[in-house]
């Protein structure tokens, strides 16, 4: 059942990050990343990415290959 939890958490921090980024691509008017002036600077599009990594390796270091 702690298991469970954990990967609950890994899945609701991914989906709050995207949900983040999302409304941040909204506001700029831009549907990716890619065509916003802030793409390498950005806090927002960082957390998303390491949310992502975490959801897919379930806080698991190394050994995880994209």
């Amino acid at each position: 059942m702690e298991k469970e939890i954990e990967i609950d958490i890994y899945q609701q921090r991914l989906n709050e990050r995207l949900e983040k980024l999302q409304k941040c691509q909204k506001d700029k008017k831009v549907g990716s990343c890619f065509k916003c002036e802030k793409l390498l600077n950005c806090q927002i599009r960082d957390e998303y990415v390491q949310a992502l990594y975490q959801s897919m390796s379930k806080g698991k270091v190394g050994g995880f290959e994209f």
